[in-house]
């Protein structure tokens, strides 16, 4: 039986594939589980800085199984099985790259907004299907749609079940790169290689400051910026730079 998620790593790079080509790489059980083990492998390995997510065969995801029915509590599979994916991705360490090669629909939809950044291809999509079922998008996508969107443009999406193409998200800012599908897979690992050697406790912090900021004064946002940047300045990575930069060197950053 072929894995449900396949990982690799390649020095400071790992790639999470979702790996249910047939069933267009939706989630059953069996991927709810080992996609989480993959997360927490990736945030877990000290080598790693960056991690490339992305789907087998022509979609990205499709989000959930239909063909295995609904649970019978929905609100407890969300928020047990769900979420700690889309959290712990949310809240991690590492860069999060969701490579977008094909459609990106439902949960699957917020499994490729929730990273850090994304590259999609010219034909991938990203599809709100709930209206359809008479349901509202779940797994993060209202804050995702809102966050990315504003108020108007996300109930449009929702309320109508749109298909935003590539071109779209990129102008919304849910996506950063739209590129041919022959050039995804290499220019995404290119973009992955070249942050890897940037300082991993500086993009850390600057994630983390900000999914923070966004709830917090201008003023707080300072007072924040300031403590992490005490912090950083403390660090050998810091000194590093500063030798570098002086010296007219390229950096070798090490985390610490």
């Amino acid at each position: 039986m072929a894995l449900e998620c396949i990982y690799e790593s390649n020095g400071a790079v790992a790639r999470i594939t979702l790996n249910r080509p047939d069933r267009l790489n939706s989630f059953n059980s069996a991927l709810r589980i080992s996609l989480l083990e993959a997360i927490e492998q990736a945030e877990a390995d000290e080598a790693v800085r960056v991690v490339i997510l992305t789907g087998s065969g022509r979609v990205f995801c499709a989000g959930a199984d239909l063909s295995e029915g609904f649970p019978d509590n929905i609100e407890k599979q969300l928020v047990e099985e769900y979420k700690p994916i889309l959290a712990a991705i949310h809240n991690g360490r590492k860069t999060w790259i969701a490579q977008v090669n094909g459609s990106a629909a439902g949960i699957g939809a917020a499994l490729a907004m929730t990273c850090d950044l994304v590259t999609m291809a010219e034909s991938a999509s990203i599809y709100m299907a709930f209206a359809a079922i008479a349901l509202i998008p779940d797994g993060g996508n209202t804050w995702l749609l809102l966050e990315n969107m504003g108020y108007h443009r996300a109930f449009e999406t929702i309320v109508e079940g749109k298909h935003l193409s590539a071109s779209e998200c990129a102008a919304y800012g849910l996506a950063n790169k739209v590129l041919p599908l022959e050039w995804l897979d290499g220019e995404t690992s290119a973009w992955a290689q070249k942050l890897s050697h940037c300082a991993p406790l500086a993009l850390a912090s600057a994630k983390q400051l900000l999914r923070r900021v966004r709830h917090m004064t201008y003023e707080e946002a300072i007072d924040a910026e300031a403590r992490v940047q005490q912090d950083l300045i403390e660090t050998a990575d810091f000194r590093e730079g500063v030798r570098a930069f002086f010296a007219k060197e390229k950096p070798v950053f090490e985390g610490k």
